[in-house]
């Protein structure tokens, strides 16, 4: 197998990625470490936000301790359950994340699950917290997207753009190569590449611009839970385009249809109407607190 990975159009090539290494005979994952490493900057820039604005910060080590795992655990079932044919046969294999088969709106799902139930638990504001944990999930994100580099996966159909990336017939899964990428295999060095959309690259790229603008706009946020919803709305619209590029989409068994893209829309819309909505009742009581003030 051919470990190279290109970006011919930026004249960019990387010889050898590997997908692990080994540490005293034990394989360790580049995907699993990257991902872990998303959790920890969450972690660490929540823990930040939350001192900024002057907010307990243990609570979220708390949250964070039951989401992670949440998280990771309704991101897999959330895969599995779109890719049952793959998995029935032979149930060992949904433990085996090594490999990928996490989806994000799993894992949000779950998470957002769990800390509902946590924070009631420790009687604090699920949406304070839900605006404070929201730039910092994306921040995991954004890293964690990479690595989908290292698996060669989430890519998208053929193109011959700016970004276009290259990589060996022999690295990828065979069902993720359609009939146009077949058609446009280029053969450099004796080695066959498909040349296509990185979308891990242009989400990770979306998600960076959403969460600096979430940041820039924290401060200015008109109602708690504000920021959360800014980032479903945000993330949302990034996702149902870059998924409509993507060749390993997960299909809603008779519908036909990409559930993540399907989702991703629900949720714009749903985000949308809420953030107007609360922002008409919070332009409202601010304008009946001035209107008592000023009788008083």
């Amino acid at each position: 197998m051919d470990y190279s990975i290109r970006f011919p159009n930026l004249n960019i090539n990387f010889e050898h990625v590997g997908k692990n290494f080994s540490i005293g005979g034990f394989e360790v994952a580049f995907y699993g470490m990257i991902i872990a490493f998303g959790m920890l900057g969450a972690i660490l820039m929540a823990n930040l936000i939350a001192k900024k604005i002057g907010h307990k910060t243990e609570i979220l080590f708390d949250v964070a301790l039951i989401c992670i795992p949440a998280a990771i655990v309704g991101a897999r079932l959330y895969y599995v359950a779109f890719e049952w044919e793959h998995y029935k046969n032979d149930l060992m294999k949904i433990f085996d994340i090594r490999q990928g088969g996490l989806a994000i709106y799993g894992g949000i799902i779950a998470a957002v699950i769990a800390a509902i139930f946590v924070i009631r638990y420790k009687k604090d504001s699920f949406w304070q917290i839900a605006d404070i944990a929201a730039p910092c999930m994306i921040l995991g994100q954004v890293v964690g997207r990479w690595g989908n580099f290292f698996n060669r996966e989430a890519f998208g159909q053929y193109t011959d753009g700016l970004f276009a990336m290259q990589l060996p017939v022999s690295a990828v899964r065979k069902g993720e190569i359609t009939q146009q990428m077949w058609d446009n295999v280029v053969s450099i060095g004796g080695v066959d590449y498909i040349q296509v959309h990185p979308t891990f690259l242009y989400e990770s790229m979306w998600n960076f611009a959403l969460m600096v603008l979430l940041l820039i706009y924290f401060k200015h946020r008109k109602f708690d839970g504000e920021i959360f919803l800014l980032y479903m709305l945000g993330y949302g619209v990034g996702r149902a385009w870059i998924e409509a590029l993507r060749t390993d989409q997960l299909v809603i068994s008779g519908l036909g249809l990409p559930a993540s893209q399907l989702l991703a829309i629900v949720l714009v819309a749903g985000s949308l109407a809420w953030i107007i909505i609360a922002r008409i009742k919070a332009k409202k009581k601010k304008e009946v607190a001035v209107e008592e003030a000023t009788q008083e």
